[in-house]
């Protein structure tokens, strides 16, 4: 199976079953208190894009084997250069992977089919400021 737009990981494209893309924008704070009055002070770093992906069975993973897959994605690297796509093209950002997670679907005599591969794509910097 080909998908017409899959992930991008460091200038390599994977041909993955997307099932879910979630995605986040945190706001984070330097510092965020509230005074006496009961009113916040707070001094605002930005807005973080952070995505989640979810894809379904190995099986449908198209020409990306994924046992490639999970060891490029699991190797221990501090920061990556991603590309999600969007509605029109791609989001570019610099970040890093956490909470890689899958599990097993069946496991045969010499095989095993995994599904659920799910991991957090963070961003390093904000995508906005103020």
């Amino acid at each position: 199976m080909i998908f017409n737009r899959g992930l991008i990981v460091d200038g390599r494209y994977f041909d993955i079953p997307m099932v879910s893309l979630k995605r986040e924008a945190p706001f984070l704070d330097k510092f965020a208190e509230r005074v006496e009055t009961g009113d916040l002070e707070r001094e605002l770093i930005g807005v973080y894009y952070n995505f989640t992906l979810s894809t379904g069975s190995s099986d449908d993973f198209g020409d990306t084997d994924y046992e490639e897959f999970w060891d490029f994605m699991t190797a221990p690297i501090e920061f990556r250069e991603f590309s999600i796509p969007l509605k029109k093209g791609y989001y570019n950002f610099r970040g890093y992977i956490t909470n890689i997670s899958d599990e097993y679907q069946k496991i045969l005599e010499e095989d095993a089919i995994f599904k659920g591969f799910t991991c957090k794509m963070i961003a390093k910097s904000p995508a906005r400021t103020p």
